[in-house]
């Protein structure tokens, strides 16, 4: 039996963790956190999780908020030790240093992404990505059905080829997402803490779900070359070049780096007064993010610069990665996102938005000639293991893929799915020295990318 323990849970990712009830978790959870609007917004949605109709949860929330006698709420939850597994998903800015803490302290840490800001964070990132005790970001594009799915496309080289799009001047890997300010998560309106819109505390469009994009990309380059993506400390350099690099990510030179930047942005959407106060609760933008608003005639709006765009390689892989946000869905949808994977055999495609029903709808487009009838039939029946009932259908320019709708779950049940996956490997010991050398090449690219990014400009 674990018991769990929480620094700061500013963020809701933080309470999805306690979506549902885990056998293997002490039911009352420890909870260090500063009394105010972040410790309100997390115990609300963990009480909502307790007294809904339909399985609810039975967590018993013990805060602890006296660092008098330890000098800060850190200081005293290390003094303590009430678990062995701390949650940390809160403030950005602080975060990294807080992880090292807990880390040279013993403690397991499963963190939210980004972990970064910026590259003052580096030092903190080498020192806890070093060796045990084991520290995990919350990444749950991994558990998702369909990107699953795209894993085993794209590593079957009899179907979908090798990836070769960059031969023809495009990305090999392309990933789009657009997020919105003001949603519903688990069926309730969303309330954003006021910090969220500073970029100096949470980041801003070149860190926070850049960091989901190219844990995808380093997953599904693992899947072509395994352990290439997650390359030892001396074999990873993230640097910003943009002459010819088709000779400059050679992985048998552990002089040449395994990622290289080509192109990096960031622009700004503009948020009303009025969107910020629905998102917040606040009726004034925060005294910190002053220097970024202005008057456009109707009211103060703020310049949030949460949009960016990083082109770069992966080990020879061209990873294009493009992340918008915008103030709400259009009615009756939500957050979009699309993918493409360039093979020589075919490209596969997968969007999700309004105009599929907020499914996915994952396609299958011949290079040049059509799939044969055969080949996509067995190997349909081999992803039944992973995908049960999957069945594909002919489209005008070659194939959908058909994932029963039973299936797909919402991004907020992957949560849960994340915290039992850490779990058993702190049951089993595991801290694996290729799993935190990915997390470290990865935040290394982000604060790369961020020092090197230019700017757009705003969108409204």
């Amino acid at each position: 039996m674990h018991t769990l323990l929480f620094h700061e849970p500013g963020h809701f990712h933080a309470a999805l963790l306690l979506r549902t009830q885990n056998p293997r978790i002490d039911r009352t959870i420890h909870v260090y956190a500063t009394p105010g609007r972040d410790l309100d917004r997390f115990t609300e949605l963990v009480a909502g999780f307790n007294s809904r109709p339909v399985e609810p949860t039975d967590w018993n929330l013990r805060l602890h908020d006296d660092p008098e006698a330890h000098g800060d709420l850190l200081a005293q939850l290390i003094a303590e030790q009430r678990g062995n597994l701390v949650v940390v998903a809160g403030r950005n800015e602080p975060k990294l240093a807080t992880i090292r803490r807990l880390h040279q302290a013993g403690f397991a840490v499963l963190a939210d992404k980004p972990w970064i800001v910026g590259p003052a964070g580096l030092p903190d990132l080498e020192t806890v990505t070093a060796g045990p005790p084991l520290a995990m970001d919350i990444m749950t594009g991994r558990h998702d059905v369909v990107n699953r799915l795209c894993r085993r496309i794209v590593a079957d080289e009899d179907l979908f080829g090798r990836l070769a799009a960059a031969d023809r001047g495009r990305p090999d890997l392309e990933f789009g997402s657009v997020h919105h300010l003001c949603k519903v998560v688990d069926g309730r309106p969303l309330t954003r803490p006021p910090w969220y819109y500073d970029v100096t505390v949470q980041g801003d469009g070149m860190v926070d779900i850049h960091s989901h994009l190219v844990d995808q990309a380093q997953w599904l380059v693992d899947a072509l070359h395994p352990g290439s993506a997650g390359a030892g400390p001396d074999q990873v350099g993230v640097r910003a070049e943009r002459d010819d690099l088709h000779t400059r990510d050679d992985p048998g030179n552990p002089e040449r780096p395994a990622i290289v930047i080509e192109r990096a942005e960031r622009w700004s959407t503009l948020v009303p007064l009025a969107d910020f106060t629905e998102s917040t609760g606040l009726e004034r933008f925060p005294a910190a993010v002053a220097d970024q608003v202005s008057d456009h005639g109707s009211g103060p709006v703020l310049a949030l610069a949460c949009n960016g765009l990083i082109d770069y390689r992966l080990r020879r892989v061209r990873v294009r990665q493009r992340t918008v946000w915008r103030i709400r869905p259009p009615e009756g949808g939500s957050d979009l996102h699309s993918f493409a994977a360039r093979g020589t055999n075919c490209t596969l495609v997968v969007d999700q938005g309004p105009e599929t029903g907020g499914r996915p709808d994952v396609r299958l487009i011949p290079t040049g000639r059509r799939l044969r009838p055969d080949l996509l039939a067995r190997h349909l029946e081999r992803w039944q293991e992973d995908v049960p009932g999957l069945a594909s259908e002919q489209t005008d320019d070659g194939h959908r893929l058909l994932v029963p709708p039973t299936m797909a779950t919402p991004h907020e049940a992957a949560f849960p799915v994340v915290l039992d996956d850490v779990l058993d490997r702190v049951e089993q010991q595991d801290w694996s020295s290729r799993a935190a050398a990915t997390i470290r090449s990865r935040y290394r690219l982000l604060a790369t990318a961020q020092q090197v990014a230019v700017h757009a400009p705003p969108m409204s």
